[in-house]
């Protein structure tokens, strides 16, 4: 059942893009719902996917532009909680101070980088995947990548 393979993964993606869990399964369902409409064209079980990929995506787009929010981004730390993703060695890693530094840093980061962060590495999608989930090219996700690790080195070395 694609709901069952597909809807926790999806709910991270959109949790941690907008940090509010209700408002990341509410996204989900929407998707899921316009993928429902869209079935007879959508048969092929890898474009079902990619298609509430880019929903969701699309979607958390829409309500952060929307939302006064938007400049203030609370991009969320999912190390902890029932939604985690962050893999134990790498949460134990991180102390507390560190944590909230690298989620500061974080949400500094311009909208593309910060999609092109998230997906990588909290959702480890390949980089092609990326690529088509964000409407760009495979190198304008490496260089967004590149630069969105260079510009977070920066900024955590700033910070006291």
């Amino acid at each position: 059942m694609l709901y069952r393979a597909h809807a926790l993964r999806l709910t991270r993606l959109a949790y941690v893009m907008l940090g509010d869990r209700g408002l990341a399964e509410d996204i989900v369902r929407e998707a899921f719902a316009g993928l429902r409409r869209r079935s007879v064209r959508l048969s092929d079980t890898a474009q079902a996917v990619f298609y509430l990929r880019t929903s969701v995506l699309s979607n958390c787009r829409t309500v952060l532009r929307r939302s006064s929010a938007a400049r203030a981004l609370t991009l969320v730390d999912i190390g902890e909680g029932p939604m985690s993703v962050v893999a134990a060695a790498e949460a134990a890693a991180l102390g507390g101070a560190e944590r909230r530094a690298l989620m500061s840093a974080i949400r500094r980061l311009p909208a593309r980088q910060r999609e092109a962060l998230v997906l990588r590495f909290c959702l480890d999608e390949p980089e092609a995947e990326i690529a088509r989930l964000m409407r760009i090219r495979p190198g304008t996700v490496r260089s967004a990548t590149y630069r969105a690790l260079a510009a977070l080195g920066r900024l955590l070395a700033a910070t006291p």
